[in-house]
């Protein structure tokens, strides 16, 4: 990881999936080869429910849908077992994935030396962001092994902060999931949704995608926190 950046009070911080890169597709193919192996559908509408939610919660939502019961060691297993088929599709991301304008925000951070962080609850965070090139980017990552509270709990987001060396109120937090806006209002930051606005009206800004976003917001925003 780059070195802390000083200078300034005001960071970001990115959520992973839906935000940098869009592993919601490997998750859904994995999650429904499971459901299917144990003989039932498993749908997209499903799916979109499992935003930003544990893996162990997950499944206990797919296990419900399918109203089946499993016991604690087929169920240990079988999450074992989709996480391997997700890391088989991971394995395989590169640059390419990086989703459209998302460079050029982490760009211009970059060059005007705004620290940004990762805070993601995917505990394969470190590994996708080594996969498509941009682990030294980061001056903080902060995953699913380092939080015990799940979003809307802001608790990964107040260790990004700390690790950043800023005041919570000062960061800016990208998000995709509406438990993670919610999170980042809780910690008393800037929330802005990646997505619908139907979905994460609770955001303090919303935009479709990053090619939406022009520099001058994210400058406007930023000086805003200092």
């Amino acid at each position: 990881m780059t070195q802390h950046r000083t200078n300034t009070k005001a960071a970001v911080i990115f959520d992973l999936d839906g935000v940098i890169v869009d592993t919601a597709k490997f998750h859904f193919q994995a999650w429904k080869k499971l459901a299917n192996d144990l003989g039932f559908d498993f749908t997209k509408e499903q799916n979109e429910q499992l935003k930003g939610v544990s893996r162990v919660e997950s499944l206990k939502k797919i296990l419900r849908w399918g109203n089946m019961e499993l016991s604690e060691e087929e169920f240990n297993r079988q999450m074992a077992l989709k996480n391997e088929n997700y890391l088989g599709y991971v394995e395989k991301m590169d640059e390419s994935e990086i989703l459209p304008g998302v460079r050029k925000i982490l760009d211009y951070l970059k060059q005007n030396n705004i620290p940004f962080a990762l805070g993601s609850a995917s505990k394969n965070a470190r590994r996708i962001l080594k996969q498509i090139n941009l682990y030294d980017d980061f001056d903080a990552i902060v995953d699913g092994t380092d939080v015990s509270k799940a979003k809307p709990d802001p608790e990964v987001f107040l260790i990004a902060a700390v690790r950043l060396g800023v005041q919570a109120h000062n960061c800016v937090v990208f998000e995709d999931a509406l438990a993670g806006v919610q999170a980042a209002n809780a910690g008393n930051m800037t929330s802005i949704g990646i997505g619908s606005a139907s979905v994460l009206g609770e955001a303090d800004h919303v935009f479709n995608d990053f090619t939406e976003i022009e520099l001058e917001f994210i400058e406007n925003l930023l000086r805003n926190e200092k």
